[in-house]
């Protein structure tokens, strides 16, 4: 596995495990019947994720910052869900935008080299497909028009994504 194949599945990781603790956040603290039903589902898909990830990336190559992701995964579900499921939902929204971006990134680098990485490619592809749906019904769910603060609080998950992104690709 070359450097930057490394690098990119060590975010998957970091990343997945960001969303299994998003959802184990958003459970702590929802009550809304629609909002559990949701959040259980998609957890039990992003501990899906997280499983198929761990069997192609050694323990050794994994972030070493596993802590941080796991903090910062449940507060960025917890937190939204205190302001209700409507909120959760733009955030869900937001942070699948964003991974949907990245899965995407490394599916062309992957199909640039050829058809050595094919049960890869499939993988990430299962997992980006499993993401826009979630985007696709958080968008449906969180029937919110945009105002300042939601779009504040969009450009903030998005930016913190990207960086957890950089900071995982290296440690």
């Amino acid at each position: 596995m070359n450097k930057l194949l490394e690098s990119f599945l060590r975010s998957d990781h970091a990343g997945e495990v960001g969303a299994v603790f998003i959802y184990k956040g958003i459970l702590s603290v929802a009550k809304d019947p629609e909002l559990l039903e949701f959040s259980k589902r998609h957890l039990a898909t992003e501990q899906e994720h997280l499983r198929k990830i761990e069997e192609v990336l050694p323990k050794n190559k994994r972030s070493r910052l596993v802590f941080l992701w796991k903090i910062s995964g449940y507060l960025l579900g917890f937190l939204p869900a205190l302001f209700g499921p409507k909120i959760v939902f733009a955030t869900i929204e937001a942070v699948e935008s964003f991974v949907e971006d990245h899965y995407e990134e490394q599916l062309v680098y992957l199909r640039s080299q050829g058809n050595s990485n094919e049960s890869l490619i499939n993988l990430l592809q299962s997992c980006q497909d499993d993401e826009i749906e979630h985007k696709i019904e958080s968008g449906h769910k969180k029937n919110l028009s945009s105002g300042f603060f939601l779009n504040l609080w969009v450009k903030i998950v998005g930016g913190g994504s990207a960086f957890a992104v950089r900071v995982a690709k290296v440690i």
